[in-house]
């Protein structure tokens, strides 16, 4: 049963809390699942059915990839109807030997249909979440516009909010952050330098939360400006709060692990459908948070009607897309990130010798109808 959510404060790092949760915590190795009570860890985090019938049928109880998760970061700040929105839409990818994790952003603004027609046929991805006051079925509105779009099915999903983020990072005390130049908050006037340099909870929810600050010609040639420098931060923040919680043993100290997953409170709603955390922990040990490799929606930006859209356009941007979507299907992601490398972060480095440079190489070339 479904229970109607409240909204929580704004989003900023929400999916980096999902995320977090749904690949840290799987990444805790069998020394948790084996000196951890399985109730204790499996109330850590408040758990919900958000997906119902648009789940993946699986067999038996072993978790087997490949896996898609989708997760969500919700925003405080409502419209009509007292309704949140989503400030973060990630496909959380796991390969088939799960090993690998791959984190591909939707831009909140881009231009979908909403198969259900609510709130609107063609609207803005951030609104489809805008379908009702519980937020169960609002996830399920979304997921289902996400499998429309990409045709991408889903074994479970998340949605996490703005205290979630905090407290994580407090637990931690600091994490790493990366900004590529300088910026100056919108929201507090403090200038970051670029490079990477550490910061407590305030200053990592402050260049999270940023997303006006991105307008240097680098970003504009780089693909980095506006929200997609924002998607590019959160991404890196997600990977280093995974890095600082590993380093600092969080993944293989029983108690520190359970401490981290109490960090999120409310803050952290989790659907791992019929598995169970200790599950997640003990076959998934062996991803490695530094590994994770981040993808952007090939897109970009387009004014409709006096609003601003973000829009996959015929074309290049739609063939890489659309084989985008493929991939993830497929589980070739791999092969699809040495074909299309300017969507990445280039925060991994996938190999792409021997058959994979002949797919680079094959990039070069003009594409056929």
């Amino acid at each position: 049963m479904s229970h109607a959510a409240k909204a929580s404060s704004p989003w900023w790092a929400k999916a980096m809390v999902i995320s977090g949760a749904m690949v840290m915590v799987v990444s805790g190795g069998a020394a948790i699942a084996t000196q951890v009570s399985l109730s204790l860890v499996n109330s850590a985090v408040e758990t919900q059915d958000l997906l119902g019938d648009q789940r993946v049928e699986t067999e038996g109880e072993d978790i087997e990839g490949p896996l898609n998760f989708l997760v969500l970061g919700t925003d405080e700040r409502v419209g009509a109807g007292g309704l949140a929105r989503t400030d973060a839409d990630i496909i959380v990818h796991v390969n088939e030997d799960l090993s690998q994790v791959t984190m591909v952003s939707l831009p909140r603004d881009l231009l979908v249909s909403v198969p259900s027609g609510v709130p609107a046929q063609q609207t803005k991805l951030t609104e489809a979440f805008a379908f009702s006051e519980d937020w169960g079925e609002s996830f399920g509105n979304t997921a289902e516009t996400v499998t429309h779009l990409t045709g991408v099915n889903f074994d479970g999903g998340a949605i996490a909010n703005f205290e979630g983020f905090l407290d994580m990072v407090e637990e931690l005390g600091t994490i790493e952050l990366c900004p590529w130049h300088e910026i100056t908050s919108i929201h507090t006037n403090v200038t970051y330098p670029g490079g990477c340099a550490e910061y407590d909870k305030d200053g990592a929810l402050d260049i999270v939360r940023q997303r006006y600050v991105w307008d240097w010609d680098e970003d504009y040639a780089n693909g980095t400006w506006g929200d997609f420098g924002r998607q590019k931060m959160q991404q890196q923040a997600i990977k280093k709060i995974l890095e600082r919680a590993k380093e600092e043993g969080y993944a293989t100290n029983p108690t520190k692990a359970v401490d981290l997953l109490n960090s999120f409170g409310e803050a952290l709603t989790l659907d791992v459908g019929n598995y169970s955390l200790i599950d997640m922990i003990t076959q998934m040990r062996d991803i490695d948070p530094g590994g994770i490799i981040s993808i952007g929606v090939p897109s970009s930006a387009e004014e409709i009607n006096g609003t601003s859209y973000v829009v996959t356009h015929e074309g290049e941007e739609q063939i890489a897309a659309e084989s985008l979507y493929q991939a993830i299907r497929d589980d070739t992601l791999e092969e699809w990130i040495c074909r299309y490398p300017e969507w990445t972060n280039g925060d991994a480095d996938p190999d792409c010798g021997g058959a994979g440079s002949e797919v680079a190489d094959e990039a070069t070339e003009p594409a056929e109808d």
